[in-house]
């Protein structure tokens, strides 16, 4: 053989060696990553070749499926009052993918799961199709539609959650999405998608505002920075003077801080809390200090990136930052950012005397069979405050209610013990924007138990700035979930 035909005999048997080379590696080392790549378009033609597995509230299922009349997908989801729904389940699209429960528990739902390959195994030798599983949720029916009743047409978010477990009982956010109406890949799903992007609708119903979404707590975190001035001694006690001039004059400037309500020039803890005087609680984050502050904050669940419900949560954030800024920070301005659900695991820790849960909303996944494959045990993230501070908490969160000077009155429920924290938090650049009304909470009963703690968060454009308060607008919603919960365990 010549010199030239050696050389492409060669070259040929390079290509063919590398051809080889590359179906060995496709066969046998991405074809796990291939089969399960969300791009294959066999793997969502399998996603929905049978019926999807349900979600489940208090024993009925809020999701189901429905037979296509053509197309390559056999099935296609259905959502019961989606809208209301859809901050805890999320979407399942055949053409924009999922995401939230639908997403993270797909392969419980789809029958996938490595979990579940002894009863697919079982199944296929005795010719029974294959059957998705179902994801048994912590949600209480009635809260969830107290609260979505309560915000309406309105901007805002709810959290609800069983202090002595974690468990979440509500979660809303508004405005919402239906995820039904793009849940196919018709023409008209694609219309609707993008009905509800960001960029085509400025309120972003799929925003999750429980989860995702960081405010300005406002005077609702005037409850932490308490607890922090407990906590570190810096007061006495909750009914002693603090000794704060009214204004008060921001630490290293010459701007003074001054108060909307009430006589709050040497008021104490509990007149302080009542009445939401801003100068008292500067003061005291000033007193505590920006490290100590942060450490509080953080045992009440603030800066966890990792905060997952199994839904990751956004990170809520009590700063770094110098001496006027951390007495902003103190009552819940400045860069102070959390989301609803960090606001009511604060409560939730006062309620169930300083021990913080970690919040969570899957209870079970269970097999078509209804055999139980995993069960999520209550897990204590921290103890947030001493029971002797959550005590005093709850005494003064209890006058804001109480008292007829107290800005939480709307919150009352007869028979029934409440605490609770209003909060309207500054909004925009030189707070040019309406204010956020917040109010926080938590229900007792004769028993000394607490079955729930609630956030509410209101962003209300179409209300007059005047009227915009934490009272007027949220604590009346806070009061129907709460109530509604008390109920539903009668």
């Amino acid at each position: 053989m010549n010199k030239p035909l050696r050389r492409i005999a060669l070259f040929c048997g390079l290509l063919v060696l590398t051809l080889l080379l590359r179906d060995n590696y496709i066969q046998y080392v991405q074809a796990d990553s291939l089969a399960s790549d969300d791009e294959n378009r066999r793997v969502n033609i399998t996603r929905y070749a049978t019926p999807r597995g349900d979600i489940i509230v208090e024993g009925k299922a809020i999701t189901g499926s429905v037979e296509n009349t053509s197309g390559d997908y056999k099935y296609k989801r259905t959502w019961t009052n989606g809208p209301m729904w859809a901050p805890v389940t999320g979407y399942s699209s055949q053409a924009f993918g999922a995401n939230q429960l639908e997403k993270l528990e797909d392969g419980i739902l789809t029958g996938n799961d490595d979990r579940l390959f002894f009863r697919n195994t079982l199944d296929m030798l005795t010719g029974k199709k294959k059957e998705g599983g179902s994801v048994v949720t912590t949600l209480n029916a009635a809260a969830q539609k107290a609260a979505y009743e309560g915000l309406g047409n309105k901007k805002g978010a709810v959290a609800a959650i069983d202090p002595a477990t974690g468990k979440i009982l509500a979660l809303v956010s508004t405005p919402s999405y239906d995820p039904s109406k793009f849940a196919g890949t018709s023409d008209k799903d694609a219309k609707a998608w993008n009905a509800v992007q960001k960029k085509n609708n400025p309120d972003d119903p799929m925003l999750n505002r429980a989860l995702r979404e960081v405010y300005p707590p406002g005077s609702t975190f005037k409850v932490v920075t308490a607890a922090a001035a407990l906590e570190n001694k810096t007061v006495s006690g909750i009914d002693d003077a603090t000794k704060t001039p009214d204004p008060y004059q921001l630490p290293k400037t010459t701007t003074d801080l001054t108060n909307e309500h009430g006589e709050c020039e040497n008021a104490n803890l509990r007149y302080a809390l009542m009445v939401s005087c801003n100068t008292v609680f500067a003061k005291m984050a000033d007193t505590v200090g920006n490290e100590k502050m942060i450490e509080q904050a953080t045992k009440f669940g603030f800066n966890n990136k990792e905060l997952d419900t199994p839904v990751r949560a956004s990170e809520s954030i009590y700063p770094e930052d110098n001496e006027p800024q951390n007495a902003m920070a103190g009552i819940g301005q400045a860069s102070n950012r959390a989301t609803p659900l960090q606001m009511a695991m604060v409560a939730s820790a006062i309620a169930n005397d300083g021990k913080l849960m970690k919040p969570y909303m899957v209870d079970q996944l269970r097999a078509a069979s209804l055999d139980t494959i995993a069960t999520t045990e209550p897990e204590e993230l921290s103890q947030a405050v001493s029971p002797e501070t959550a005590q005093k908490l709850q005494d003064m969160m209890e006058t804001v209610v109480n008292n007829p000077q107290g800005t939480g009155g709307k919150a009352k429920i007869p028979g029934i013990t409440v605490g609770g924290k209003t909060g309207t938090a500054q909004h925009g650049l030189n707070n040019k924007e309406k204010p956020y009304a917040w109010f926080i909470s938590y229900a007792q009963l004769a028993d000394g138990s607490s079955p729930v703690a609630v956030a509410v968060v209101v962003e209300d454009g179409a209300a007059n700035r005047g009227d915009i308060s934490g009272g007027g607008l949220a604590g009346p919603i806070a009061r129907d979930v709460m109530k509604a919960v008390i109920d539903s365990n009668k």
